[in-house]
Formats: C-alpha cells, sequence, structure tokens
C-alpha cells in the first residue's frame, strides 16, 4: 500500500464514520416528547467566569422573587 493509498484509506473511514450535525438527537428527543423543554436549570460551561456569571444570575433571579439554588464546583 502506498502513502497516498493508506490516506486515501483512513479519509473514507472519517465520511462514513462521524455524522456530524444534531439531526439525530433531534429525532430521538422528539420520541421521548422532548423531555428537556421541561427543565428549568441554567447550565453554565466554559473557561473562565463561571463563579462569577453564575452568581450574577442567581442574584438577578433571586431579585425577582425566584427560588434559587446554586451548585458550583
Amino acid at each position: 500500500m502506498t502513502y497516498k493509498q493508506a490516506v486515501d484509506y483512513i479519509h473514507s473511514l472519517l465520511v462514513y464514520g462521524i455524522k456530524p450535525g444534531l439531526e439525530r438527537l433531534n429525532v430521538l428527543l422528539e420520541k421521548l416528547k422532548n423531555p428537556q423543554d421541561k427543565l428549568k436549570f441554567i447550565h453554565i460551561a466554559g473557561t473562565n467566569g463561571k463563579g462569577s456569571t453564575s452568581t450574577m444570575i442567581s442574584n438577578a433571579l433571586i431579585s425577582a422573587n425566584y427560588k434559587t439554588g446554586l451548585f458550583t464546583s
């Protein structure tokens, strides 16, 4: 097998191994009657600023008379 044949083979696997997009997940969620729509939480992710962002959102919701819980780790 030549180098080019090996690279072509690897690239051919990528086409069939991954289907990018959320279409299949959306089909599953529809079959489950979209349980995510009933969830009432905010998930904050990222590298920096999660603590201050979550505290600010929590305080804003408390000021608007919402019952809140804040978990950080």
